[in-house]
């Protein structure tokens, strides 16, 4: 049990250094999803035979004395949205619950190459749609830090599967703080990497130009090592880029003396719980002490990210869901008089109350006459936006600010208040509206020991700085023992 705790790389040496074996490991996450997922929901459906038959072949090549994978053995979640060869894919939704992908996602194909064993598929907000992962179509995910309250959305399950030691990592999706969130609440790493560095081609979309698929784990070594492994040019993705990632985990040592900070202070004032706030400010003093340079910055047109979003967002999900019309794949519904009666009725019953609202939002702004006052307009305020981020990082390397101003909430706190809910992601919104990298780390619990999250945000491709600089941080911080007791 202690050993499905620890990281990642604490798993990989127990491993070449034959203390455990990959089959021992990896049953050992399976004995742990069938004791605490009844309870906790974080998975739709499990892949248990592919996880067994992949450590086996993780075993063998020790025992010959081959080199593996760094993530070789290690046991990984997929969230429900992306598509592995002959499992469920069903996006949390009614519309999709017998779904069975016919191919592989890039990223599905690449741990399989590095002999990840693959446990299950991880519930998610319907279609990646909220912040709470109460929007499932099956079931809620719980906080492993208190089952009464919500792990953050939409990569619900996939957070809270990690926290709970159920498996060591994950992937999620991030469109607006869909990875950063779930991490900041449920008190562990998770990382949206810039827009094109990872293939999302196999990732049932959500905005197309927000979506990117990102890690989870239990340090910034772990989140590494995931985002390398990932991490790519694919030519079946056009938003794809094509440039080398570098080799950041064997630079994340990197004395961060002279590293420039920008405090965003329109995320730090009115609104931010005390506890959050502190634990902030106290993560700002340790990059202080550790050389670096702090320095408020402010980015007026932030306040405008949530509408923005809000409208190209819902705009881009109306376009994408429209292929879920109960024609070519998913629910399809019975006893309808004519083809048109067959569309609204499939739709009708398969898509949940917040996925029908966004695409409502979304066809609306989309619309003629409307276009131009809302969409078009949308546009060239996230431009607006973009060039506020650019010219700030023209002062400094990295932006600061608390993950979310506050710590999880109860489950049914904010589920009937639409307005409140978007506005769980007022610090996360704009980097995805930006394209530019964000993670959330750990950095301490709240007065009920809920876990508080800090963003750090470096400008587009500069994964390398971002990683280093929550290393240094978290090396001083160390409050990855402070885990959940269940």
């Amino acid at each position: 049990m202690e050993l499905l705790k620890k990281t990642a790389l604490e798993q990989h040496n127990a491993l070449i250094n034959k203390e455990i074996s990959a089959l021992e490991l990896t049953k050992a996450s399976i004995e742990r999803i069938e004791k605490l997922d009844k309870t906790l929901g974080a998975f739709n459906s499990n892949t248990f035979d592919f996880a067994i038959d992949t450590a086996k072949k993780v075993d063998e090549k020790i025992a010959k004395g081959e080199t593996i994978p760094i993530l070789a053995g290690i046991p990984t979640a997929l969230k429900d949205n992306m598509n592995m060869k002959d499992t469920y894919t069903t996006c949390s939704s009614k519309i999709l619950e017998n779904y069975v992908s016919p191919y592989d996602a890039t990223i599905t194909k690449k741990l399989k190459d590095n002999l990840v064993p693959i446990l299950g598929k991880a519930n998610l907000d319907e279609f990646a749609m909220g912040s709470s992962n109460e929007n499932s179509a099956f079931k809620i995910v719980r906080n492993p830090y208190n089952l009464n309250k919500v792990p953050g959305g939409s990569s619900g399950g996939s957070a809270a599967s990690v926290s709970a030691s159920e498996v060591t990592l994950s992937l999620g999706s991030d469109t607006g703080g869909s990875i950063r969130l779930p991490a900041s609440f449920c008190g562990i790493y998770g990382f949206k990497p810039t827009y094109g560095r990872v293939s999302r081609y196999g990732l049932i979309a959500f905005a197309s130009s927000l979506d990117q698929i990102g890690p989870f784990g239990r340090s910034v070594e772990d989140i590494t090592y995931l985002y390398e492994t990932i991490a790519g040019y694919d030519r079946h993705d056009s938003t794809s880029l094509k440039m080398e990632v570098g080799n950041i985990s064997s630079n994340l040592k990197k004395d961060i003396k002279g590293l420039r900070v920008g405090v965003i202070k329109e995320l730090l004032g009115e609104g931010t719980n005390d506890d959050v706030k502190n634990s902030v400010l106290n993560a700002i003093k340790t990059f202080e002490k550790l050389g670096a340079t702090i320095k408020e910055i402010s980015l007026p047109l932030l306040k405008h990210s949530i509408g923005v979003y809000y409208i190209v967002a819902t705009a881009e999900a109306s376009s994408n869901l429209a292929r879920f019309d109960g024609v070519r794949y998913g629910l399809r519904a019975q006893n309808c008089e004519n083809i048109l009666q067959m569309y609204e009725k499939s739709r009708a019953q398969g898509f949940g109350p917040e996925v029908k609202r966004r695409i409502m939002l979304g066809t609306y702004a989309l619309s003629s006459g409307y276009y131009d006052a809302y969409y078009k307009k949308a546009q060239q305020l996230r431009r607006l936006i973009a060039n506020d981020f650019n010219k700030a990082f023209l002062d400094v390397d990295i932006m600061v600010s608390p993950t979310c101003p506050t710590t999880a909430f109860d489950l049914n706190s904010k589920a009937n208040n639409p307005l409140e809910m978007y506005l769980t992601d007022i610090a996360t919104i704009s980097s995805n509206l930006v394209g530019c990298p964000a993670l959330s780390m750990p950095i301490g619990n709240d007065k009920d020991n809920m876990p508080i999250g800090l963003q750090v945000i470096a400008k587009n491709l500069d994964e390398m700085t971002l990683l280093q600089s929550a290393y240094a941080l978290e090396q001083e911080l160390n409050v990855y023992n402070q885990r959940p007791a269940i």
